[in-house]
């Protein structure tokens, strides 16, 4: 049995659980987010935990179990306490700025770019050179992250570009000097 599958998830005072035929809907102070269920698995809850069940013992029976497990438990997380990714900006010039709902950010390239993002998505930029992206969907967090990072990803030489807090960067030693 899948040893995180298995695990049951405790639901915060403030989250709340419904199950409407094959859709799992978790509302909680921030939000209210929902997932459809595949057919090899079943939710259960009970006693303020909610646990995931698999009907058989298919190889993609075991392999939705544990994978909706952690879908619902990110679920109850995010409605509860919310999702936040931070970038870092490195590089002579390289900034970021909020123009009304717009991210603008100046990258080095003959102009701004300008990324906005959707409507769940919060971007702060508490100086310009962080980014906060918050929200209550991890996936959709760490998409939007992801989006941002490829205008400039950081590259290797220099180290110049927009990275995630705490990514280290192997760096490449350049040309040798002349011998």
């Amino acid at each position: 049995m899948s040893r995180i599958g298995k695990m049951p998830i405790r639901l915060a005072d403030q989250a709340k659980v419904e199950m409407k035929d094959n859709t799992i809907s978790v509302s909680g102070p921030k939000g209210t987010l929902k997932q459809s269920l595949c057919d090899e698995v079943k939710v259960v809850v009970e006693d303020g935990a909610v646990t995931v069940q698999r009907i058989d013992d298919s190889k993609r029976a075991k392999a939705m179990h544990g994978l909706y497990r952690m879908l619902i438990s990110n679920m109850v997380e995010g409605v509860t306490k919310g999702f936040t990714r931070k970038l870092e900006i490195t590089g002579v010039g390289y900034r970021a700025e909020l123009k009304s709902d717009l991210l603008a950010l100046t990258l080095g390239y003959s102009h701004m770019i300008y990324f906005k993002a959707p409507g769940d998505i919060r971007i702060d930029v508490p100086e310009p050179t962080t980014i906060l992206v918050s929200g209550i969907d991890k996936a959709l967090v760490g998409q939007v992250a992801a989006k941002i990072r490829s205008f400039r990803k950081p590259e290797p030489y220099r180290g110049k570009g927009i990275r995630y807090e705490g990514e280290v960067i192997r760096r490449k030693e350049g040309k040798a000097a002349g011998k």
